[in-house]
């Protein structure tokens, strides 16, 4: 079992706080000593002969999850106005001390849902990036439960639906599939999945229609602290 830190979006941390999200994929990289260079090859047509893209066996592969490991969550969250501004110099013992509260223990502000601390000392301070949150102000842990190698395309409905894509009755009575985070939709989970990934990962290179291989990870989530958490 290993414990590692993983990056969610806004509307992510929603999906999983509302228990609709169970499922990430992450582009997978090649194992060391293998080059970009070496393990790519044109895109071809399917990609309209523009770019290019990780292909590799599955074993050349570098899978950086495991079944049991525990992922703490990182996401976007803001400290009090007279915290030091270096986020690894917060004083977790403080804010827990003086702000936490059963629904907030970490005394902190959290963009992704508004929440912040039900009685604060001090008025916010600055957001800081989820890459930079420190492991105790994460509110979030997810336990894996199974990994698999795949491509992106190879993602169905309902693992669809597992990434926190909801669907919604329209008003004429059809059901379609709001994008979490942007103002758009699709008529099946996966053509919505397909929507919000790419809004994500197009434009570092791994877009939809580049087809790379991703690890599918599917957790349990635990609304803790990592060290608070039961596993």
């Amino acid at each position: 079992m290993t414990d590692r830190p993983i990056l969610f979006s806004g509307s992510m941390i929603r999906a999983l706080l509302a228990g609709t999200k169970t499922q990430t994929r992450r582009v997978l990289r090649a194992k060391p000593g293998m080059t970009i260079a070496d393990a790519t090859v044109d895109a071809g047509p399917a990609c309209g002969g523009i770019g290019r893209r990780l292909e590799l066996p599955v074993d050349k592969l570098k899978v950086p999850y495991a079944v049991g490991d525990r992922l703490y969550v990182r996401e976007r969250v803001a400290c009090g106005a007279c915290a030091p501004g270096k986020p690894s110099h917060w004083a977790p013992s403080f804010w827990r001390r003086e702000q936490g509260t059963p629904k907030n223990p970490n005394g902190l502000w959290y963009e992704a849902d508004g929440l912040g601390p039900e009685y604060p000392i001090t008025e916010r301070g600055r957001w800081v990036q989820g890459m930079h949150m420190p492991r105790w102000a994460s509110r979030l842990t997810l336990i894996v439960a199974e990994v698999r190698v795949q491509r992106l395309q190879d993602i169905d409905e309902v693992d669809a639906r597992a990434e926190g894509i909801k669907p919604e009755e329209h008003d004429d009575g059809r059901i379609i599939f709001p994008v979490p985070g942007h103002d758009d939709h699709a008529n099946t989970a996966k053509g919505a999945y397909r929507k919000l990934w790419n809004g994500l990962n197009e434009a570092r290179g791994f877009g939809w229609d580049v087809n790379p291989w991703i690890v599918a990870v599917t957790f349990t989530v635990e609304h803790c602290n990592i060290a608070r958490s039961t596993t």
